[in-house]
């Protein structure tokens, strides 16, 4: 997998101060979307241990509340099996810090079997994440005054909230 970018002290991709991790690669190819350059799989730098490492070194700060990950498109099958075991990590070191996971496949697409989206890794993934910002971005539904979300079609969804009540929980901040 390859990334084209990281940010440390974000504050625009999730609540709080984060780090954040643009992957490469997306199939969804919206129409507007604010990094086409992101869409090829081979744009930036290959995605290392020592990528990981400085990841973790970045989300170490107390004030850190967590890390983001974004693209691209995490949830690409092949960016998943990089992610997974990286997701891991993070966790298990940072217990407390919270990943945010934003995609343009919503959660019912991640859910159901046989989508382009869904793989081995997909249901893992989305037990680490504690908030997944879901859906395409639609141009003609752009709002810029919406948080965390480029369009109105898109959901912010609590996915502790969710396993926990067994339904769609949105995030209330």
């Amino acid at each position: 997998m390859n990334y084209g970018e990281i940010k440390n002290y974000d504050i625009a991709n999730g609540s709080g101060v984060r780090v954040t991790l643009f992957v490469s690669g997306c199939t969804n190819r919206c129409e507007g979307c604010f990094q086409p350059q992101t869409w090829d799989f081979c744009f930036g730098k290959p995605f290392t241990e020592d990528t990981e490492n400085e990841i973790l070194e970045m989300l170490a700060p107390s004030y850190i509340n967590g890390l983001t990950l974004l693209g691209g498109e995490p949830f690409e099958p092949e960016n998943q099996r990089v992610l997974l075991p990286f997701m891991r990590r993070v966790k298990e070191k940072y217990p407390d810090k919270d990943i945010w996971v934003f995609s343009g496949f919503t959660y019912d697409e991640l859910m159901l079997d046989g989508t382009h989206c869904r793989c081995e890794c997909t249901d893992e993934m989305l037990a680490l994440a504690d908030v997944l910002v879901d859906g395409r971005f639609v141009l003609s539904l752009k709002d810029i005054s919406l948080q965390f979300r480029g369009s109105s079609n898109q959901r912010i969804i609590d996915l502790g909230l969710t396993r926990k009540n067994g339904a769609i929980t949105l995030w209330k901040g």
